[in-house]
Order: C-alpha cells, then sequence, then structure tokens
C-alpha cells in the first residue's frame, strides 16, 4: 500500500510538470522559443534524482536520493541528442527489519555513469533510453562480491524554456535497473521508479 501511494505521488507530480509544459507551449508571445527548448548547441542540466525501490529490492530497501549532471549533444537540431549522464544515488535502507531493534539495512551508495539517447516525439516531450554503468562505493559494508554492474533507464519526459537566454526545466520519470552485485542473488539487483527534476542551461 505504501509503495503504491509512492508510485502515485510520483505519477502526479510527473503530470503537473507535463501541464506545466502544456502551458508553457501555448503562451502565443513564445512560438519560436518553445520548440523543444533553446538554442541548437549542448545543453546542461542539474538535477535532483528521487525514487522508489521495485521487485525484490524493495524488499530491504524503502527510497533512493541523489542529484545528476547531464549533457545533451544535437545530433538532429532541436530533435535527436545524444545524452551522457552521472550522478549520485543513496539508496536508503530499511530500519528494524523482522521487528528486530538495531537489525538496519546498510545504504546503497551508487554512481551511476550512463550515455544514450533522447528523442523528442512531440515538442516538449521526449521519450529516452540511457545504459551504462554503476559503482558500488560501499561493497564491503552491504557485503556483495562486485562493485560494479550494467546499469540501464528508460525515460519519458518534458523539457521546456523559462527564460529567453535558454535555460530551461527538465522533468523525467524513468524505471532504473541493474545487473546483480552479489552472485546468485537476485535481491541484490538495484531497481526503482525514479523522477528527475533538473534546471538547464
Amino acid at each position: 500500500m505504501k509503495n503504491t501511494f509512492k508510485i502515485s505521488a510520483l505519477v502526479l507530480a510527473f503530470a503537473g510538470f507535463a501541464f506545466g509544459a502544456k502551458a508553457q507551449t501555448t503562451t502565443p508571445t513564445t512560438t519560436t522559443t518553445t520548440s523543444t527548448t533553446t538554442n541548437n548547441g549542448i545543453r546542461y542540466s542539474i538535477g535532483v534524482d528521487a525514487g522508489i525501490p521495485l521487485g525484490n529490492f524493495k524488499d530491504n530497501y524503502k527510497w533512493n536520493l541523489g542529484g545528476s549532471v547531464q549533457a545533451d549533444i544535437p545530433v538532429i537540431s532541436n530533435q535527436l541528442f545524444v545524452t551522457v549522464n552521472a550522478g549520485y544515488n543513496n539508496i536508503f535502507g530499511k530500519k528494524d527489519i523482522g521487528g528486530v531493534a538495531g537489525a538496519d539495512v546498510t545504504n546503497f551508495q551508487l554512481i551511476p555513469v550512463k550515455a544514450g539517447l533522447k528523442y523528442f516525439v512531440i515538442p516538449n516531450f521526449y521519450v529516452q533510453g540511457e545504459a551504462g554503468a554503476a559503482f558500488l562505493l560501499n561493497k564491503k559494508d552491504v557485503g556483495v562480491n562486485k562493485s560494479t554492474a550494467f546499469v540501464y533507464a528508460p525515460q519519458v519526459g518534458v523539457q521546456f524554456p523559462i527564460s529567453a537566454n535558454g535555460n530551461f526545466i527538465d522533468a523525467g520519470i524513468r524505471y532504473e535497473a541493474t545487473t546483480k552485485y552479489a552472485t546468485g542473488v537476485d535481491q541484490s539487483k538495484v531497481s526503482f521508479l525514479g523522477i528527475r527534476v533538473a534546471y538547464g542551461f
């Protein structure tokens, strides 16, 4: 029930951003700057990332918080971009597992580095797919035998300008998952539903 509520909250938050983007694109005085965002050069963004674990991973972890930087490199002007993304993600372990006081799960501390493609299906609305490696900073603390795993992340989002000089807001919702950090242990695969809200320039 709690996870269902959290997922609903994320979806509602994303819907709010989408509504804001639609309102921005219908302003009659900004028809030339709202096609997808800004100028035709490389676009940079700094964002806050949050999410809730899914699958077996949610048995021991409750939510995650982090940040990321991203560069969008144009391939087809205002429509197709190559993306490069790096960040930090702290996934918080549950406390008092099984009702035992002090039986706390150690946080997962990850640095994901990904690259992919971002395609604007219509102005301001995009689909994105990224893949790369997620580096575990505290391998010994969480008791696994691998410090690196393959990571992939399909995403949908909205991107809209907030100023005439090309600054923008980028808000996306994604599914992110990794391969196993412990051989033969399904619960060592990280997976979560996440949201990223970023300021771009």
